[in-house]
């Protein structure tokens, strides 16, 4: 399965006033891991950036005047996340941002490019019901380093909301690391174990409970996808 985490930076908060993309990344991940490719570039928004989102991002209009306009660099975008699942924190600000922006270009919607889109900020809200679940927040949540983002940033934010998303839905919680040498030290470890015998507890049913209730939150932050529920169905 192919998806794309993808965040903006912007000169404003509505795309009705005028206001433009500033900053555009995207990275790929296939299978729920992260591939080599990625899409960042900066934009000439062709206009003023409000002062408040200035003090967000930190970019300036100054900086951005040599960039290139979207339409510029809407073709290999497009093909960037043609086909792919979009994975997008507050999914609709920035889906109106980009789909105003490809009006402008005279090009189609988002949805005609994109099958799906997956929200991980209503994830997270259905997760966390009544907790803050903004980037920060669930950094600090799902204990992801995130002390370098002093700023927001669309490609730093695309790589922390890619490790965030993995952990909401117990995946690999790391971008970087595929695991083949923790598995082959582990294999090596038990090999040189002598053997032991094994005293089994049972579970009670407190835990059997709890168990069941874990099945289910990853069940539904999956959409179905949990393995385990699968082969339980199956027994």
């Amino acid at each position: 399965m192919r998806q794309i985490i993808l965040d903006t930076e912007t000169t404003g908060l509505d795309p009705k006033q005028g206001h433009r993309i500033i900053e555009l990344a995207a990275i790929e991940l296939c299978n729920r891991k992260v591939s080599e490719r990625r899409f960042h570039r900066y934009l000439n928004p062709e206009r003023e950036i409000d002062p408040g989102a200035a003090e967000i991002h930190g970019l300036t209009f100054e900086r951005l005047q040599d960039e290139p306009r979207f339409a510029e660099v809407a073709p290999a975008l497009l093909e960037f996340i043609s086909g792919a699942e979009l994975i997008i924190h507050n999914a609709p600000f920035d889906v109106g941002f980009l789909n105003k922006e490809l009006e402008l270009a005279g090009l189609p919607a988002l949805c005609e490019h994109c099958p799906s889109i997956i929200d991980t900020l209503k994830l997270a809200k259905d997760l966390h019901p009544g907790k803050k679940n903004n980037l920060n927040a669930l950094c600090d949540r799902y204990q992801i380093d995130n002390s370098h983002r002093t700023l927001h940033g669309a490609l730093l934010d695309t790589e922390l909301l890619g490790e965030v998303y993995l952990a909401m839905t117990r995946g690999q919680e790391s971008l970087l690391g595929d695991g083949n040498d923790e598995e082959e030290q582990g294999a090596a470890l038990l090999g040189s174990m002598p053997h032991l015998s094994v005293r089994v507890l049972l579970a009670t049913e407190e835990e059997l409970a709890q168990h069941a209730q874990q099945l289910a939150d990853i069940d539904k932050a999956s959409k179905g996808a949990c393995l385990w529920k699968q082969m339980e169905s199956q027994v």
